[in-house]
């Protein structure tokens, strides 16, 4: 494998992708490990939500507070307001500011593997385009004389920035897509605990 000095004005590219990669496999395993509890925890809401149905609203607000869920966090105060009075149309705005929070949260530096996912290949591809400029250029100045040998390195050299922006944007896209996905199923935990803790709760006598 040449140094990167070796590859011309594809170089510099190949070094930023380099970095890029690194940073986006970074982010991907930090979110892998802070959306792993997202989705958990949903046999104790369940159990929960029966003894708040039951009446046992203390023990149940005391259970959904032990979760690690975003889910849990939003029950878990959806069930104290509602132990210290407050509801309404109040309660509702809070709870789905609080939901947006936690959903932000969930979603935070995705963007930004979107974001290399998109810019990546371009990149590859302005490396690939200002490589073969490069070799054009020699060739025209070698005036036709050039060596074919040469000619099909300066190629090759330019290609590669291609494949490199590929081998970047790839994991990246499949990343943001995953995470996404699974950021997405915290938000509908999320909204169908709070939302069967309030059907509960207007379904209860007096």
């Amino acid at each position: 494998m040449p140094g990167l000095d070796n590859l011309g004005t594809g170089g510099p590219i190949i070094a930023l992708l380099a970095v890029m990669s690194l940073f986006s496999l970074a982010v991907i395993a930090v979110k892998i490990l802070r959306l792993l509890p997202v989705t958990s925890g949903r046999a104790a809401r369940d159990q929960a939500l029966a003894d708040w149905a039951k009446g046992n609203k203390t023990q149940a607000q005391t259970q959904v507070a032990s979760g690690r869920a975003p889910a849990d966090r939003v029950c878990a105060y959806a069930m104290q307001s509602l132990i210290d009075g407050f509801k309404g149309p109040a309660l509702m705005a809070e709870l789905t500011r609080r939901g947006n929070e936690e959903f932000a949260a969930m979603n935070t530096m995705i963007r930004m593997l979107e974001l290399i996912a998109m810019i990546a290949p371009l990149l590859g591809l302005l490396g690939t385009v200002t490589g073969m400029i490069q070799s054009f250029q020699e060739l025209e100045l070698a005036e036709g004389s050039a060596n074919a040998s040469v000619l099909a390195g300066g190629i090759w050299q330019a290609l590669l920035t291609t494949a490199a922006g590929l081998l970047v944007a790839i994991p990246a896209a499949v990343g943001a897509s995953l995470l996404s996905g699974r950021a997405e199923r915290g938000a509908q935990a999320i909204e169908n605990a709070v939302g069967r803790l309030m059907v509960i709760e207007e379904r209860a006598p007096g």
